[in-house]
């Protein structure tokens, strides 16, 4: 019986591999830099808490969790995000009592039961991260910059990032009850889920992606209109910042975001290689989500990254940057592969990748092995060089090759490759 992945869920091999390890090195790298630090947060988690921070009418909550009663009858759910998991975690571990602001990055698989399609799995892969304990608009820019070199430093450069602010519970009452009334007499014409959105969060309207609904929601109110006066200036003020470090955005009054749990600053990056799913990159702040999980009022932001999507941007960037060995040896003769194990272990522990001959097979197969898997050097031991003590080298990127006495292998190393890890 021959065993498939599940539907929307996909292997990661070499070498696409390499390229997510690239990304993450990067990231932990930038990270590092702005003082953030790496959590390992759990895959699954109680139900309860993504109900309660996404919000019970979202798509992801009625729609696309990993939903199950465990043994002992309580409600599991897979991960669908993580900053919710990350609050929790925070809240649970009074992390509020340390100096702030506390900030912390993580990466792993998230969940969602939706339709499969380019750069959307219902495995996905997501590296996020949180800033708790300030609400002042420098680290929301701090947090964008940061964004903002992370997909600078792995190459990707043609990418737009859009911003909003969404405003606070004081005056997103009065943006509601203007898209209520705009929409009021067109709602018959919106898709059904927009019609149920009407009487649940009439913002996320806005997030549409139907393009009926994308042409009737032509001329809303702007939320710009309706901030108060605090967060006007938290936005204005946000935005000062970004063109002090002359970052470039473009300001969208759409963008709401899919989750309940957002406030004030919204952000999103996107790219047009993507074809529709062209987010690559999304957050905000978050700053009544740490109270309503037990803990005292602590402002937040964040933001997550699709690995997917940006693995799948950077496929032709990095096409000839996979790893490959430094050294194939390649033997004849039982004594010779003994010799070859030997030397290919000296080699290892000083920071070489080295591919031996394991099974017996004839000269030319074992250098036609060696240029297929990209091997840079191919040292070549037979019972002739055993008893002369020197072994035949082969530089297979240049063509050039000689013979060194085996003591002296160090010489030819360091003359035609550097080691893997230097």
């Amino acid at each position: 019986m021959a065993y498939n992945a599940l539907k929307g869920i996909q292997d990661i091999l070499p070498p696409d591999i390499h390229i997510w390890q690239k990304i993450e090195s990067v990231a932990r790298e930038v990270f590092q830099r702005y003082g953030f630090q790496e959590i390992r947060i759990p895959i699954i988690e109680s139900t309860d808490i993504f109900i309660r921070s996404i919000g019970e009418t979202t798509d992801i909550v009625e729609k696309e969790m990993y939903t199950f009663p465990d043994k002992a009858g309580r409600s599991i759910t897979m991960r669908p995000e993580g900053t919710a998991p990350a609050v929790r975690c925070y809240v649970e571990h009074h992390l509020y009592n340390l100096p702030s602001p506390q900030k912390f990055f993580y990466s792993g698989p998230m969940f969602r039961y939706e339709r499969p399609q380019k750069g959307r799995f219902r495995q996905f892969y997501q590296i996020g991260v949180e800033a708790f304990g300030v609400s002042q608009p420098s680290i929301d820019a701090e947090v964008i910059a940061m964004l903002k070199n992370l997909l600078e430093g792995i190459g990707l450069k043609e990418v737009n990032f859009e911003l909003n602010s969404i405003g606070c519970e004081k005056c997103r009452p009065d943006y509601k009850n203007a898209l209520l009334k705009f929409f009021e007499n067109r709602l018959s014409d919106f898709c059904p889920d927009c019609q149920r959105r009407y009487n649940t969060n009439p913002l996320r309207i806005l997030d549409c992606k139907v393009e009926r609904c994308i042409e009737l929601r032509k001329g809303a109110p702007a939320v710009a209109e309706h901030l108060c006066g605090n967060c006007r200036e938290h936005f204005n003020e946000l935005v000062s910042r970004l063109d002090l470090m002359k970052i470039s955005y473009t300001l969208n009054p759409n963008l709401v975001r899919g989750l309940d749990y957002y406030t004030r600053t919204t952000f999103e990056v996107t790219s047009e290689h993507l074809g529709a799913q062209k987010a690559v990159a999304a957050g905000g702040r978050y700053d009544r989500l740490v109270e309503e999980f037990g803990g005292p009022s602590t402002p937040a932001i964040g933001f997550a990254i699709g690995m997917e999507r940006i693995a799948t941007l950077l496929k032709e960037i990095w096409s000839d940057e996979h790893p490959s060995p430094k050294i194939f040896i390649a033997t004849l003769g039982k004594e010779a592969e003994i010799e070859g194990f030997r030397i290919a272990e000296d080699l290892r522990a000083k920071g070489f990748w080295v591919e031996p001959n394991y099974a017996g097979a004839s000269l030319k197969s074992q250098l036609r092995k060696a240029d297929r898997i990209g091997a840079e050097l191919a040292l070549i031991i037979g019972e002739n060089e055993l008893k002369a003590g020197k072994i035949q080298w082969k530089n297979l990127k240049k063509g050039e090759q000689g013979e060194v006495e085996i003591k002296d292998i160090q010489a030819i190393l360091t003359d035609n490759i550097q080691p893997s890890n230097p």
